[in-house]
């Protein structure tokens, strides 16, 4: 019988029962799942990255805004300090990429601005102050004067501006590409899957992509022995693998095989952002990000090195005819309130309407962690189950994590856990641990008591 064949288009023929072999898989090519497989690269293993269409999912919309004082929001201790974390882990995770790529990530460091529109914007701002200080963090109000020093685009009309300078921000599309080139760079494969060997560090996945690509949907989990093994691909083919990080967002939940009792509450959340050509003689129209508050409605207005400006903000819980679908109203939301706050965007040119689905909790903190076994006891006596890390859930915070989630990973697969970071463990939403004995053999379900 002929063997059957299954892969993306423009990708390399894969065959449906073929097997590539990793020390770690990670399903999800977003900037998230591209982090946390390049702190595992680094630390000299082999990894793999498995997504159909990397980067351009909720990383692909993304206005990367680096923003964990702006961010902040009440009764959010436990991500502040992750958020803090990883804002102070951001400069030498964009020198290392910037080293290892040889592009840029597009990380800029400007202060952030925050504009108030009327006098009830300015109290919201105020207050939100004053929540931010007790917190220590800083931000300092501005007169509109000194305010449109620093932007002469401002509106004149503005109420307040305060200055928030940890708050700064990242292109996410640059750094997606950076990501992938950093990945590709020691013992890739060449576009066919074949291990060139180049830079001979033996850190190229054979039958990879650039020695590191999947180019296929996960289906689900492979078991062996009451451990993860690694991934079931969509439409044939396995990956091996040593542990194995769900970071594929949304479809973190979707995925067959999931240890039992497992619950992963995702829901997706909406957003809109334009993207607009800035002309010449309006350039630079803001040199920082602008964060404003319009009659109590956010937007914002992020600057990109090459001319053009993000403008963003919404938030949907609807449901689209399509994932991708943008809302007519809110395009129009955001052009008009923008334009309050800098109404020479009346005068840019409108390239793009994206909208993407972000993967929100139902505390809107990320579910990052290994998955506790039944009784205490994991396949390896850790207490947790051996082979899985789960990292999804970032909700509107991905960009900024991104840093923190892949050194928690890295640690992980080290054997250590930081206990900061214990309140975001990826079962708290489930109402009892499942049955997770062992298997001899590997397994597309995950062992219960019945199969054990």
């Amino acid at each position: 019988m002929s063997a059957s064949w299954d892969s993306p288009p423009g990708s390399p023929r894969r065959r449906a029962d073929s097997i590539i072999e990793a020390d770690v898989a990670v399903i999800g090519g977003g900037v998230i799942g591209h982090s946390i497989a390049w702190e595992a690269k680094r630390s000299g293993r082999t990894v793999v990255v498995i997504d159909d269409a990397p980067g351009s999912g909720a990383s692909w919309a993304a206005a990367g805004m680096l923003a964990p004082v702006s961010e902040l929001h009440y009764q959010e201790q436990d991500l502040l300090d992750f958020m803090l974390d990883a804002s102070a882990r951001w400069p030498a995770f964009a020198a290392g990429l910037t080293a290892a790529s040889g592009a840029d990530p597009g990380y800029i460091t400007t202060p952030t601005l925050a504009v108030g529109a009327d006098a009830a914007d300015r109290r919201a701002l105020m207050d939100l102050r004053a929540v931010q200080q007790a917190n220590g963090l800083a931000v300092e109000p501005l007169t509109v004067r000194d305010a449109r020093k620093r932007e002469p685009l401002l509106s004149p009309g503005i109420a307040c501006a305060l200055d928030t300078p940890a708050d700064h921000q990242v292109d996410p599309r640059l750094l997606v590409a950076c990501l992938q080139t950093a990945l590709a760079g020691d013992g890739a494969a060449d576009k066919g899957g074949n291990n060139n060997g180049a830079g001979g560090q033996g850190t190229a996945a054979a039958g990879a992509v650039d020695g590191y690509a999947v180019l296929a949907r996960a289906a689900g989990l492979v078991w062996q022995d009451g451990a993860v093994a690694g991934v079931r691909l969509a439409g044939g083919g396995t990956v091996l693998a040593a542990e194995t990080v769900v970071a594929n967002g949304l479809h973190a939940g979707a995925l067959e095989a999931l240890p039992a009792d497992l619950r992963l509450p995702l829901r997706p959340v909406y957003g809109d952002i334009l993207r607009l050509a800035v002309p010449r003689h309006l350039q630079p129209l803001v040199t920082s990000t602008v964060r404003g508050l319009v009659r109590g409605v956010p937007v914002y207005i992020v600057p990109r090195r090459d001319g053009t400006v993000v403008i963003g903000a919404t938030q949907r819980e609807d449901a689209p005819s399509a994932t991708d679908a943008v809302s007519a109203g809110g395009v129009y939301q955001l052009l008009r309130d923008a334009q309050v706050l800098v109404p020479a965007v009346a005068e840019l040119e409108l390239l793009e309407a994206t909208a993407r689905a972000r993967p929100g909790t139902p505390d809107n903190a990320p579910l990052l962690g290994r998955v506790p076994a039944a009784g205490g006891k994991g396949a390896r006596d850790s207490g947790y189950i051996a082979g899985l890390i789960i990292a999804s859930g970032f909700f509107r915070h991905g960009v900024l994590l991104a840093p923190a989630a892949a050194a928690v990973c890295r640690e992980l697969l080290d054997g250590q856990m930081d206990a900061r970071w214990a309140a975001f463990n990826p079962d708290r939403f489930s109402t009892s641990p499942g049955a997770r004995l062992t298997t001899a053999r590997l397994s597309h379900t995950p062992p219960t008591k019945e199969t054990a």
